[in-house]
């Protein structure tokens, strides 16, 4: 069992910054879950640093704690978990940083290891997907998120971190109708531009209107869209209104606080995640590591809703 030490007996304040003081190891060999790193930016379209992103995820986690009472889930001691380190990026080439990051998850799927990568900007999602599909095939997605991603083009090229699922429909390694993106807020380019997930058949609820639904409501929403087989899910910092998490390279204002994020998340249950991430920490911007936690605990909720699966 692969698990952080007794924090009564080594400060958590000491040794390597590690996710939540976890073993660092490539070993998959009795291992549940694993998470890692793609420290990557190049793709951003506004404000850069979210390479920097898993590390301060890492420092942010060392207060994590093994049990999670509102899920009731042990989650260190129950899941086998351990640090897998940063996947290989190659600054200023994007083809080449999301082969690199599918070749650096490869390993996982084929083990079966359930991965959690940390960002990096949402570009990586694409690299993560592609590994995925190749043992699942296509995808059910959850994602919460202030933007949708779904863009064909920005500065009329293919791949950017608001082209990702675009690309990811059209690869068939995501299938459009098990799809649910949720948060999405802010001004857009033009009217055409809210049509534009229907017209994929992704099925989109802006923020405006998910701040009417419960977690529970919303969980409920996402398992009948999802359904049965293989999912992805993943969270964007800045689903978060910025006032709670001011990290992050495209801030939109208007949105959840951190409480409700979180309750949204804990809602997914049931659905048969094979992969999790979190992206677009950008500590530049970030503030006493309010973003970092954020990020930090997002990832203690997915280890927590891999937990509660495996119960």
């Amino acid at each position: 069992m692969r698990e952080p030490p007794d924090a009564s007996q080594a400060p958590r304040f000491t040794g390597p910054r590690t996710f939540g003081r976890l073993p660092y190891t490539t070993d998959l060999v009795d291992v549940d879950a694993a998470i890692y790193g793609m420290p990557w930016d190049g793709s951003t379209s506004f404000r850069s640093g979210a390479r920097f992103g898993p590390e301060a995820v890492r420092s942010a986690s060392s207060l994590l704690r093994p049990y999670n009472p509102v899920a009731q889930v042990q989650v260190f001691g129950a899941v086998s978990t351990i640090d897998y380190g940063d996947a290989p990026t190659v600054p200023g080439y994007v083809e080449e940083t999301l082969t690199r990051i599918e070749a650096f998850v490869d390993p996982l799927v084929e083990r079966g290891v359930v991965g959690v990568g940390v960002g990096g900007d949402h570009s990586v999602a694409l690299a993560e997907l592609r590994a995925l599909a190749k043992r699942h095939g296509p995808l059910g997605v959850v994602q919460l998120d202030s933007h949708t991603d779904l863009w064909d083009l920005y500065f009329d090229k293919p791949l950017s971190h608001g082209t990702v699922f675009r690309r990811a429909v059209e690869e068939g390694i995501i299938d459009p109708g098990r799809v649910l993106q949720a948060g999405m807020r802010g001004p857009l380019y033009g009217a055409s531009d809210v049509d534009v997930p229907r017209e994929l058949g992704v099925e989109m609820v802006p923020w405006i209107e998910l701040a009417e639904l419960s977690p529970a409501e919303f969980g409920e929403l996402a398992r009948g869209r999802v359904g049965a087989g293989p999912a992805f899910l993943s969270f964007d910092v800045d689903f978060v209104d910025p006032a709670f998490c001011p990290g992050t390279g495209t801030p939109e204002v208007g949105g959840p606080t951190s409480f409700q994020a979180l309750g949204y998340l804990r809602a997914l249950t049931g659905i048969e995640f094979v992969g999790y991430d979190v992206v677009e920490v950008a500590p530049p911007y970030d503030s006493a590591q309010i973003t970092a936690l954020l990020a930090a605990n997002v990832v203690f909720e997915m280890l927590s809703l891999v937990a509660q699966a495996a119960r």
